[in-house]
């Protein structure tokens, strides 16, 4: 088969399968087979595919159709202009996402240090470090599979791209601030949020491979707003800022929450769709 055609073929039984992104979906997992890009479908169509790649490509079109994510097919997601490892041990980055780093890189300067809870693949962290200089930070989670892809992740984009600076980070297993050490200038979390209820009405992509307890927020979807916001008093340093991302509808507990644990300045911020999707504030004074 051709290039062209074995797009066709994947698109088609991608729609078959009910996928929304149908020819999104067989383009990218076409170029990510053949190590091509966008182009060759209208330049190269008619370039023989090799039968490896015709095997492979078959392979994970019924990976796609059975729902699992794209980016789990391919193990990788683009973020922050990064491309990060994932699998199913960690929530797949998102854009959204991207709005709670820049707002945080806007207040982080150089030789700042950093806590990212609930750090999943890292994507957060290994961001904000990418795009700073002289920073250090800590990542943690309670899953060490999620952090074996963290560190994964670590060593490549900071090791493998800034080798000639010594960037300092640590991934470390703890349930929240269980086994945090010392003091922040940020604190950082995208922790679960999604109300315990609401998990059975997700996308299958997400219900069924995403991991449920970095979706899970508990009845109300807040647990970790209140342990976090409550518990980081004790490691941020004074005047240090604490950045949650959250879901559209929970900005106003969310700043009540800070509000009422003593942050100041309390503020929300939109997304790219007019939706509230970050909440931060600081501590004027250290306490505990």
């Amino acid at each position: 088969m051709n290039y062209k055609e074995i797009y066709d073929y994947g698109a088609g039984e991608l729609a078959q399968a009910g996928i929304e992104e149908k020819k999104l979906d067989a383009r990218l997992i076409l170029e990510y087979v053949c190590h091509t890009d966008r182009n060759d479908l209208l330049a190269h169509g008619d370039r023989e595919v090799k039968a490896e790649e015709e095997s492979l490509y078959r392979e994970y079109i019924e990976k796609r159709k059975k729902r699992i994510p794209l980016q789990y097919i391919t193990g990788e997601q683009e973020f922050m202009g990064l491309v990060f490892g994932v699998n199913s041990h960690v929530l797949i980055p998102r854009q959204d996402t991207e709005i709670l780093v820049e707002e945080v890189l806007r207040h982080l300067h150089d030789g700042m240090e950093i806590l990212d809870l609930c750090t999943g693949s890292g994507c957060i962290l290994l961001s904000l470090l990418h795009y700073s200089n002289g920073c250090a930070g800590v990542g943690t989670d309670i899953s060490e599979e999620a952090l074996t892809v963290a560190k994964e992740n670590g060593e490549k984009l900071i090791k493998g791209n800034r080798p000639e600076e010594a960037v300092s980070f640590r991934f470390v297993r703890s349930d929240l601030f269980e086994n945090v050490e010392g003091e922040y200038d940020i604190i950082v979390s995208n922790p679960p949020y999604i109300p315990t209820g609401v998990i059975p009405s997700l996308m299958e992509e997400v219900r069924i491979y995403e991991p449920k307890e970095a979706l899970d927020g508990k009845e109300d979807g807040l647990f970790f707003y209140r342990e976090i916001s409550s518990g980081a008093r004790r490691f941020l340093k004074g005047g240090g800022y604490l950045f949650f991302e959250i879901g559209y509808d929970q900005a106003e507990a969310v700043s009540r929450i800070m509000e009422e644990d003593g942050y100041r300045d309390v503020a929300v911020v939109k997304d790219f769709a007019g939706l509230d999707r970050v909440v931060y504030g600081w501590r004027a004074i250290k306490t505990e």
